[in-house]
């Protein structure tokens, strides 16, 4: 029988690292561990290999745990202005325990009180339309103003307009990512990381500092993403796209799952619909979500989506007539719905008569259709 001598008694998030370690076992099963025979005792006195189902490998990180690696993380998370929130600190989210496979650590830098704070994430597309973008800029204010946090994925796109709109009414938001703590991806992302903290929010990650983006990271942040919240609105997604997948981790943690319709040629928008067959519930104003979640506006928000467009110019204009008309940023301002041309000219900030000339040129190439009411964007496949 292998046996180990008696260790220190270990800070408690030292054991929780030391559990995380054991290789190729589950949470659950890990979790099982800490409850029979309890997370310091686990280490202090561990039990006997005949007493847990465990392989050599694993039992073998059990009793002989790589505290000099476990001590450097614990370092390195400090050093970064961080902290570790172990599965039973009082700061842990409570409905993120209730997931199937619950993080045993969070790295969290920013104001970790407000992870136990009512939450709504919005997700949606990386190459979001400017529709798409005055959506969650639209949505993610009037629930930060009524008291909601919003936790999103810190991903360009949606989640950005999201976490922006927070920020810019200086209420708090999460941004899970998929990453160490002592990163921020995308790297255009940094100053909107710094005003998260700035503005009371957090950033999250399950993931050891230092570590990098990987691909297999990002579905396992969104489970996280949608564990935190009570509920997920999708703005703008593909069938096949990552924000589907956060859809999808809702459902099977039973939160109630949002989506935000569109014009029905528009391929980022296809997921959306493709959920509200599914079940999801069609939203299109703000309301919808208060009234169901049942939260109360605080500040006499008006709510009607066509009196409150997002005033963010996100979208700087080439003012060069000779610009290939494929590429001209102008194009952006013309949805797969009606635009008046009154919301075009506002967008891109030119002139009336520049831009009725270059939405011309733009019907001359095929790229718009002249409608009662203004223009729409054809889809070019």
């Amino acid at each position: 029988m292998v046996t180990s001598q008696p260790i220190e008694v270990r800070d408690k998030c030292h054991c929780w690292l030391a559990i995380k370690f054991i290789p190729r076992l589950s949470i659950n099963k890990k979790l099982a561990l800490v409850d029979r025979f309890g997370l310091i005792e686990l280490f202090s006195t561990p039990p006997p290999k005949s007493e847990v189902v465990l392989t050599d490998k694993q039992y073998a990180a059990l009793i002989h745990p790589d505290w000099q690696k476990i001590t450097l993380i614990v370092c390195q998370t400090l050093e970064s202005n961080s902290q570790l929130i172990s599965f039973d600190d009082e700061k842990y989210p409570q409905l993120l325990k209730q997931i199937y496979d619950p993080p045993l650590i969070l790295f969290v830098k920013g104001n970790a009180e407000i992870l136990n704070h009512q939450q709504i994430a919005i997700v949606g597309s990386r190459n979001a339309s400017i529709q798409g973008r005055e959506s969650a800029n639209e949505f993610s204010t009037a629930l930060a103003l009524s008291d909601v946090v919003i936790t999103s994925g810190l991903a360009l796109g949606i989640d950005a307009a999201a976490h922006r709109a927070a920020v810019n009414v200086q209420r708090a938001t999460i941004a899970v990512i998929a990453t160490g703590i002592d990163k921020v991806y995308p790297g255009r992302h940094k100053l909107l990381a710094k005003d998260i903290l700035t503005s009371g929010g957090a950033i999250v990650s399950e993931f050891l500092p230092g570590t990098e983006p990987r691909a297999g990271h990002f579905p396992k942040r969104n489970r996280i993403i949608s564990g935190l919240s009570s509920a997920v609105l999708i703005i703008e997604a593909a069938i096949k796209s990552g924000s589907l997948i956060t859809a999808r981790c809702a459902l099977e943690q039973n939160r109630e799952v949002f989506a935000l319709p569109g014009y029905i040629h528009n391929p980022q928008i296809k997921g959306c619909h493709w959920l509200i067959k599914q079940g999801a519930k069609l939203v299109d104003e703000v309301a919808d979500i208060l009234d169901e979640m049942n939260y109360s506006t605080i500040n006499g928000l008006n709510l009607n989506r066509k009196n409150n467009r997002n005033k963010d110019k996100e979208t700087e204009v080439e003012k060069n007539g000779d610009q290939d008309l494929f590429n001209d940023s102008l194009l952006a301002s013309v949805g797969y719905e009606i635009t008046p041309v009154d919301m075009v000219v506002s967008r891109s900030k030119l002139p009336t008569d520049v831009v009725l000339t270059r939405l011309t040129m733009f019907e001359l190439r095929g790229l718009v259709s002249a409608v009662p009411g203004g223009y729409i964007k054809l889809n070019r496949g």
